[in-house]
């Protein structure tokens, strides 16, 4: 592939992980803060095949070195080899790329460690805690688990953003970012235990910030005592640190 990855991609490779170049199609501002691209998929999809809420880790410059971050597939069509990317702007290198691309413009895109293993038995109610950064994954997840009911917790405000949420059986509570996602916190804390009493099989699915996402999911495992097996958790993106104080004692 073009650029140099540095350790990540080296590793990468051992894994057997398989390298492709996305070239974009279409682009399209869904708002100010969220772009859909679409891209020809470079043979992906016929390669590896597709599965609900299905990633690929795509590769940026940043300064000379390898930055990399992970995507959710929307409406992936193996016809024709195409799928669209969804990107929450704010700032970072991944984003920049996204608000800048045209048709035309490629990147580099890599395959390995995407799964999805469906929760047996089907989930009886899904809990699920996002920002717009999951959206993508959560319309995944709902079209895979069919009829269950959700209550989503969606930090920020989910207003004219692409959300497949049907208002007949998925509940969306949107929460917004206060105290680097503390607020958020509070909410699902204060919510979820009489959610969750004499629910027969729960599915907890939790994408987050990193920070968010560790403190929720420790909580309902070790807390409310859902079992692993019935909670999914991965943190989508890192804050950025808060500025060092000026001054001081």
């Amino acid at each position: 592939m073009g650029q140099r990855r540095g350790w990540e991609g080296a590793v990468l490779r051992l894994l057997g992980a398989r390298d492709f170049v996305l070239t974009v199609t279409d682009a399209e501002d869904v708002t100010p803060r969220y772009r859909r691209l679409r891209v020809d998929d470079g043979g992906l999809l016929a390669a590896t095949g597709i599965h609900p809420a299905m990633w690929v880790r795509l590769w940026f410059a940043d300064d000379g070195r390898p930055h990399q971050r992970a995507y959710t597939l929307v409406d992936p069509d193996p016809a024709t080899g195409a799928f669209s990317l969804e990107f929450a702007l704010h700032e970072g290198r991944a984003s920049d790329w996204a608000r800048a691309a045209r048709p035309g413009d490629t990147v580099e895109a890599t395959v390995q460690g995407t799964a999805f293993d469906a929760p047996v038995p089907a989930p009886s109610h899904v809990y699920a805690v996002v920002d717009p950064a999951a959206l993508p994954a959560l319309n995944s997840l709902l079209g895979a688990l069919g009829s269950a009911p959700a209550t989503i917790w969606f930090e920020g405000d989910p207003a004219g953003l692409p959300s497949s949420a049907d208002p007949s059986r998925h509940e969306m509570r949107p929460v917004p970012r206060r105290d680097g996602g503390a607020h958020l916190v509070e909410r699902v804390r204060a919510e979820l235990p009489a959610l969750l009493a004499g629910e027969r099989d729960p599915y907890v699915w939790i994408t987050c910030d990193t920070t968010v996402t560790r403190t929720l999911s420790s909580y309902v495992r070790k807390e409310l005592h859902v079992p692993r097996k019935r909670v999914h958790a991965l943190g989508y993106w890192r804050p950025a640190p808060a500025p060092a104080a000026v001054g001081g004692p």
